[in-house]
């Protein structure tokens, strides 16, 4: 029994509930209660009479009625008195469908990015192992025209050596020295004179051929090369001319200024 002075809230009937998942708002109407000076009875008799059947509690709000109504009930807005159309949230429906659209479009462009990531990766190693790979071409070709330069220098200055004639002595003689360099090419200079008294005295003529050649050893400034060489001399006192074979061992450089290989040693081996 209420004996004090207040204001009781009242529930009133009707009243729609809120959306499902949204918290209720109630509309509240205060009542007056008799001054405490009016009779105990007549107070008694005002609360029997009030259209209320189920008090609400103080968190929750229950619907009096049809149930199948709830799902038409809607909150009052407590400041306008008016209620709040909750069927739809522009602005709660705009982010979810931008949130929406966003995660939609950040998985593609993630696939792209880390596509165009994988696909930079995969150049920058197609790219280093064209270095290295042209790079291993690139000296082994070097070294290989080396070599080959190196046998057929050691080839045609073993038919130069071999080679002589009265007739073109000088000439013969001016090519066997511009082949040369070092050791071999001062010593040649040195008996040069001899040589050619020798071969015009003698009426020397010497014709060789090569028969093989092989690299003992070499690189690209370097090379160590044994030639077999075959001749036909002939001179005073062998005017038909004889066979002559050679097996020559020549030690070439590669001279950088002209690009040539030349004979800084040459003896003859076997």
């Amino acid at each position: 029994m209420q004996t004090r002075r207040d204001q009781t809230l009242k529930v009133i009937k009707g009243a729609k509930a809120g959306v499902p998942g949204r918290p209720a708002r109630r509309r509240l109407v205060t009542r007056p209660v008799p001054a405490q000076a009016a009779p105990i009875e007549d107070v008694l008799e005002r609360l029997d009479q009030e259209p209320v059947e189920n008090p609400t509690q103080t968190e929750d709000l229950t619907v009096i009625g049809d149930p199948a109504e709830a799902e038409d009930l809607q909150p009052v807005d407590d400041d306008r008195g008016t209620a709040v159309d909750t069927a739809s949230d522009p602005v709660d429906e705009a982010g979810d469908e931008g949130s929406t659209d966003r995660s939609a479009a950040a998985g593609p462009r993630a696939r792209r990015r880390a596509l165009v990531g994988l696909l930079v990766v995969l150049l920058v190693a197609t790219l280093a192992a064209a270095g290295v790979y042209g790079h291993r071409w690139y000296t082994e070709r070097a070294l290989d025209e080396a070599r080959q330069g190196a046998l057929a220098a050691a080839k045609q200055a073993s038919v130069n050596f071999v080679s002589v004639s009265a007739a073109s002595v000088d000439r013969d003689l001016k090519r066997i020295s511009d082949g040369a360099t070092g050791d071999f090419k001062e010593e040649f200079t040195r008996g040069q004179s001899q040589v050619r008294a020798a071969v015009v005295e003698n009426k020397v003529e010497s014709q060789g051929s090569v028969l093989r050649a092989g690299l003992v050893s070499g690189d690209r400034s370097r090379a160590v090369v044994l030639v077999a060489v075959d001749a036909t001399v002939k001179n005073a006192k062998a005017p038909d001319g004889r066979a002559a074979h050679y097996r020559i061992q020549l030690d070439l450089v590669h001279d950088r200024d002209s690009g040539q290989w030349l004979v800084s040693r040459l003896q003859f081996v076997g």
